[in-house]
């Protein structure tokens, strides 16, 4: 029996089962996350990957979350998405182990996990699952996975896009679904250029006609038998059992940190030119910066004075002020130029 999509059901377990390991033995091949905390889902995924085995076997996980960016391991936070719009609107930022581009979680966004072992790992056939899937719900909607692992509608609305991960011995690819996502806060926390470089022209959209949650989850939860050969009822999960899946807390806990999700951004430079007036002497004046960002930390800084405003040694310590502190654009900014005002007056008074 499926069960449908988020309706309420506690968790399904048979009695006695004390670990998800057990569950798989048993048959279960299918889940869906209770949770809609984005942190949580990704750690069930890590979770599944580095501890179950997945030699000649698939999963199959659903789950939603609630409103959220999330960025591919490799990418820069402050490059793809507006953060201050973020804060103002409680939206978390996560950086999940897989890469791809960023992408926009909320309620109207169905994510769907395939889990195999590398071998077995094949996303051209996991997405037809898919589209056969909502063809089958349906049968009028035009659906189909592109070259790039979207899946797009009436060969132009954009409603799915791929990630994956592979390890020695596990593998996973999880895709988003659009179905009823809010496409004026996407478009609110993500930069231009990220909406350019993650949609398939044109601009992303988000299709109200897909089937609504309930129907397609069914829809997508019965699409992994027939595609793969197995029978299967789904289970719910709670992902913050950790007697279920010892450690999970752990993992969650690590990807909500500043490390993780901003430590691992790669090296990057910012060039940027503030002004800087003295109200004593109504002198005014420009400076060219350079800023290094290594592991989120800003590395090194230089700053190139017109005029010769200040002294080259009170530059370079000017420049010490910041080094070696977390990356923040506009804090950085407003503390260089505060002591940058704070030097230079010091330095008016004693020449």
């Amino acid at each position: 029996m499926v069960v449908s999509a988020w309706t309420t059901p506690p968790c399904l377990f048979s009695a006695g089962l004390h670990s998800f390991s057990k569950l798989t033995e048993e048959g279960v091949l299918i889940f869906q996350s209770k949770s809609t905390d984005i942190h949580q889902n990704l750690a069930l995924e890590d979770w599944i990957e580095s501890n179950v085995d997945l030699t000649n076997r698939r999963l199959f996980l659903l789950w939603r979350s609630r409103a959220a960016v999330v960025i591919g391991r490799h990418q820069n936070p402050w490059a793809e998405c507006n953060q201050e719009a973020m804060r103002n609107a409680g939206v978390p930022l996560a950086r999940r182990r897989s890469g791809g581009g960023t992408v926009y979680h909320d309620i109207g966004n169905l994510n769907l996990t395939f889990f195999s072992c590398r071998k077995l790992y094949d996303r051209q056939r996991n997405l037809k699952a898919v589209t056969d899937a909502l063809r089958r719900a349906r049968p009028e909607l035009d659906v189909r996975a592109t070259e790039r692992l979207d899946i797009v509608l009436d060969g132009k609305y954009k409603i799915s896009g791929s990630a994956s991960r592979l390890s020695r011995g596990a593998s996973y690819h999880h895709c988003t679904l659009l179905h009823s996502a809010d496409g004026s806060a996407l478009r609110s926390v993500l930069r231009p250029q990220s909406l350019v470089s993650t949609a398939t022209p044109p601009p992303v959209l988000s299709p109200t006609h897909l089937p609504k949650v309930p129907k397609l989850l069914n829809a997508v939860s019965f699409c992994f038998s027939p595609e793969f050969g197995v029978s299967s009822p789904l289970a719910v999960l709670d992902p913050s059992d950790e007697s279920l899946f010892p450690g999970i807390g752990r993992i969650a806990s690590e990807l909500r940190s500043w490390e993780w999700t901003f430590g691992k951004t790669p090296k990057f430079t910012v060039q940027t030119e503030i002004n800087l007036s003295d109200d004593l002497t109504l002198e005014r004046t420009t400076a060219q910066l350079h800023i290094e960002v290594k592991n989120g930390l800003v590395s090194s800084i230089d700053v190139t004075f017109q005029h010769q405003w200040l002294p080259q040694r009170l530059i370079h310590e000017l420049c010490g002020v910041l080094t070696g502190e977390r990356f923040c654009p506009h804090l950085n900014l407003a503390l260089l130029k505060t002591a940058a005002y704070l030097v230079y007056n010091a330095f008016v008074l004693v020449r």
